[in-house]
């Protein structure tokens, strides 16, 4: 769930070219919990953030600078797949938290469009819209984190997921990696029809855990600064933020752990050299 109301950054790439080809190859990645301050394309981003295969495709493709993708996970998603704001995802309701429900029939997610209109779909990563997770209606090919069965705080190690909707089986490794290696896996098959891709990483959500080898990444980047309104009030929010305690004081009045946390935030969402 997300616990303040960021930016989502979503990237849409078309492999090959869109003009040449009447039905490209699409390949949609998106990231959990990921502030605009996090990717380097972005001005907001802190100077010393480093993702150089983000910014490459935002280089080369769409950078979306508004978006309303809503405060909290489920419907966030559900609007990605169906193009609808939050008020009006009839059906979709939790159930008993994390998981949900929906009734595919009221509310249908696009990708079965695709499936119908001759190409081949894929759903690989986070799911987190219920024990529903479309396979044989929307995608042709999955690997789901569906967070059941006290698997909801497996981010990066430990994590079930489910093969073409079958039983919950152990990912193996760090999910980051894992869900990128069967990514690259997919795309690379030799097949007759366009492929369809929607690759969702659970980083930088929180317990933000970044891989082994990128614990000393961003040692030498210059302390974080702090937001004026870190501590309240926050004029222009919703009253039931307007002093939301996120952050302790340390002795001298600063937000205690502002910065490793930030830094650690960031270090999740590091992959291969960069994202």
């Amino acid at each position: 769930m997300m616990r303040f109301l960021r930016t989502a950054c979503l990237y849409l790439t078309f492999t090959g070219s869109v003009l040449a080809a009447a039905r490209p190859n699409i390949l949609y990645i998106f990231t959990d919990d990921q502030s605009r301050r996090s990717a380097g394309c972005y001005p907001e981003a802190h100077t010393w953030v480093e993702t150089p295969n983000l910014d490459r495709l935002a280089a080369g493709g769409l950078r979306f600078t508004h978006c309303y993708p809503g405060a909290w996970c489920m419907p966030s998603r559900a609007s990605m797949l169906t193009g609808k704001l939050q008020h009006a995802q009839d059906t979709l309701r939790i159930t008993n938290y994390p998981m949900a429900e929906y009734d595919p029939e009221v509310l249908p997610f696009w990708p079965s469009m695709f499936r119908k209109n001759g190409y081949e779909t894929a759903c690989i990563g986070k799911w987190h819209l219920g024990a529903d997770v479309g396979h044989g209606r929307d995608w042709d090919y999955s690997v789901i984190w569906d967070r059941g069965e006290g698997n909801s705080r497996a981010y990066y190690h430990g994590t079930l997921v489910r093969h073409n909707g079958g039983k919950r089986v152990p990912l193996g490794g760090y999910s980051t990696d894992r869900y990128t290696d069967l990514a690259i896996e997919y795309v690379q098959r030799e097949r007759e029809k366009p492929w369809f891709l929607w690759l969702c990483y659970g980083a930088v959500h929180g317990p933000c855990t970044e891989a082994r080898r990128h614990r000393l990444s961003y040692r030498e980047a210059p302390p974080t600064r702090v937001p004026a309104d870190i501590f309240g009030p926050r004029p222009g929010k919703p009253a039931f933020l307007q002093h939301w305690p996120a952050w302790k004081k340390d002795p001298d009045g600063k937000p205690r752990g502002f910065d490793a946390q930030v830094k650690k935030y960031h270090r999740a969402g590091v992959h291969r050299g960069g994202l």
